[in-house]
């Protein structure tokens, strides 16, 4: 993609804290327009990336542009096109929604009219509208972060921040969160995504960097992150102990099925595929014409969690403020 497409640029960008190096010449592209997740361990250096994105930390080495606008040089203008949400919720408990919003509005130099109406639109759009004159303190864990997320739009931007936007939500709120990113993003929004649930980087992010030390060591699509750590693989788990041997045969005669392994205390075998669905549908026959009873049959691709714990590792810190 030609640079101007891109909403976000991170070329050899380096922070130290002490003699940790929370950037480590770390690099980074997000076309506009999508969600890019970033995950990694504590202390892997996603917050401190965040923050030098939005202009709260100056880096010692390595550039960033942020909506075409270089952040070191004009990190007022930068400011102009982003919203954030950070980890901590910024509402204060004993105001309504409502006047929650018209605080920001107003602190954005939006106007009283103006931030009124500004308030009126995101409490509907999220979801809030009857609950705007509720103190925040009544509210939900999911309604809360919703206006948490509200309140980062006040000023339409173009490039929303979210560091750990669900944690701590149970999965309902998590999924009121989830519903309100894809709505933005359909609305024209790039989002940065750092998040620890692996599953929301997979229900949300277009690509995902998965980073470690300070550096990017992984980049792609969901899948294409599995695909690092093997593909598909076909698993029987046969309902007598005595065949285990017998569905071990069956899976090694058929094209396309790789090694087989066998588990015999689990009544387990399992072997890497080629073509899923062919030899899921040639397994099934296969098995049946033999008399081989089966309690559960599944192809299964990897994780993002076995991505996470295969291509990450070693003793991490909690990143520094």
């Amino acid at each position: 993609m030609a640079g101007r497409e891109q909403a976000i640029i991170a070329e050899g960008l380096r922070k130290t804290y002490g003699a940790k190096k929370a950037l480590n010449g770390l690099n980074m592209t997000v076309p506009s327009g999508t969600v890019h997740g970033v995950l990694g361990p504590n202390g892997a250096g996603k917050t401190t990336f965040v923050r030098t994105l939005a202009t709260l930390l100056r880096v010692e080495g390595g550039r960033a542009q942020v909506a075409g606008i270089d952040v070191a040089r004009h990190p007022d203008e930068v400011r102009r096109r982003i919203g954030l949400l950070g980890q901590a919720a910024a509402l204060d408990e004993d105001l309504s929604g409502r006047q929650n919003l018209e605080l920001f509005g107003r602190l954005h130099h939006l106007g009283a009219r103006r931030a009124a109406a500004r308030a009126g639109e995101l409490l509907e759009r999220f979801g809030l509208a009857d609950t705007g004159r509720k103190p925040v303190k009544a509210y939900s864990g999911g309604m809360r972060r919703r206006l948490d997320l509200a309140v980062s739009l006040i000023i339409h931007p173009q490039i929303l921040f979210l560091d750990e936007p669900t944690a701590g939500l149970d999965p309902r709120g998590r999924t009121e969160v989830w519903n309100a990113v894809r709505s933005l993003v359909g609305g024209g929004t790039t989002v940065l995504l750092t998040t620890q649930y692996l599953e929301e980087a997979d229900q949300l992010a277009d690509r995902i960097s998965l980073i470690d030390s300070g550096r990017v060591i992984a980049d792609g699509t969901a899948d294409e992150l599995k695909a690092k750590v093997g593909g598909d693989r076909i698993e029987v788990v046969v309902h007598d102990a005595g065949q285990v041997a017998a569905a071990a045969a069956v899976l090694a005669g058929i094209p396309g099925v790789g090694a087989v392994d066998r588990d015999e205390d689990g009544r387990r075998v399992s072997a890497p595929v080629a073509d899923r669905m062919g030899a899921l549908t040639r397994v099934v026959r296969t098995l049946e014409d033999a008399g081989i009873e089966v309690e559960d049959l599944a192809v299964r691709r990897p994780t993002l969690d076995e991505v996470f714990m295969q291509l990450t590792g070693g003793d991490h810190e909690e990143e520094s403020a």
